[in-house]
């Protein structure tokens, strides 16, 4: 008697699986969301992550400025609401000056870029 509950219950659940339909329309929902809210400032280029996670899409925009910076973002996308959040800019990469020898012995600052980026450990 417990097989014909079971068939319906699983008959009831939603596939797991989805077609590349439905994965290009749901990238679509992603981009469209999340260049809404995309800055009107600078010209914006948007990643959009091709499957996001259970609950979530997500895209990367990149919004280049007129002085030649750059401001990144996330949008962040809700699948069950069909709503988009887009995260404040990541801060710019920070110049830094280190000590670095020439090959006559000199002693010059070397610049360079970094960002308060770094190595999960798992």
């Amino acid at each position: 008697m417990r097989l014909p509950v079971l068939l319906i219950a699983l008959a009831a659940t939603p596939a797991l699986a989805s077609s590349d339909e439905a994965w290009e329309q749901f990238r679509a929902e992603v981009e469209q969301a999340c260049t809404a809210l995309a800055p009107a400032e600078g010209e914006t280029a948007i990643e959009i992550n091709p499957f996001g996670s259970e609950s979530y899409g997500a895209a990367l925009l990149i919004t280049t400025l007129a002085d030649c910076g750059a401001d990144r973002y996330v949008c962040i996308y809700d699948k069950k609401a069909k709503t988009a959040e887009l995260t404040a800019a990541f801060e710019q990469p920070k110049d830094v000056s280190m000590p670095a020898a020439t090959s006559e012995g000199n002693v010059v600052p070397e610049e360079t870029t970094k960002t308060d980026t770094h190595l999960v450990k798992p």
